[in-house]
């Protein structure tokens, strides 16, 4: 279950409905995937090949198609992040900048753990979306936020998107941007 973190206060908001109504105040969708679905042999696999993505491709087929209906997505994909992944800290810290895109940045986490750094209002600031298997997450076209890894660095997540290019970041530099 996601939990939020506002960074300024250290409040922790916990608890499904709760952490829906505070992400809806930002225009952040949330939404849950049954990860019971998935094969027992691919829960907690982090180096998957291309076989391995396409089953889970399959097994949300009906989720992502219906993303895809209510949010004009064309294309969408798997990636898988662990310590075995080449050039990890490089990927990290390109994620890890504040950016904004020109549509949405949407991800159900299949396994593992992450956390989207998001730009609140003036009072909230930077909060954290602490998010686990089963948890879908898209923040708003133009948000600033980032994306990283939990400490286990360890996920796999399906990715949507609008444009044929896929992710395609504009930088957001935010003086006000303290990292924890």
């Amino acid at each position: 279950m996601a939990e939020i973190l506002i960074r300024n206060t250290n409040e922790r908001i916990t608890g499904e409905d709760n952490v829906r109504s505070f992400l809806n105040q930002y225009e952040v969708l949330f939404e849950k995937w049954d990860t019971s679905k998935l094969p027992a042999e691919l829960q907690n696999k982090f180096v998957l090949d291309e076989e391995e993505k396409q089953q889970i491709l399959d097994v949300y087929d009906t989720e992502i198609k219906d993303l895809a209906a209510r949010r004009g997505y064309q294309i969408w994909d798997i990636i898988t992040l662990s310590e075995a992944t080449p050039d990890l800290e490089e990927k990290l810290a390109k994620f890890e900048e504040i950016h904004t895109h020109s549509e949405d940045e949407i991800r159900a986490i299949i396994s593992g753990k992450g956390i989207f750094i998001i730009k609140g209002d003036e009072q909230t600031g930077y909060f954290n979306v602490e998010l686990e298997p089963g948890d879908v997450i898209s923040v708003p076209e133009n948000t600033p936020h980032f994306f990283t890894l939990m400490d286990n660095k360890q996920i796999i997540a399906v990715r949507l998107f609008i444009e044929q290019n896929g992710w395609v970041a504009d930088p957001y530099p935010d003086p006000s941007f303290i990292k924890a």
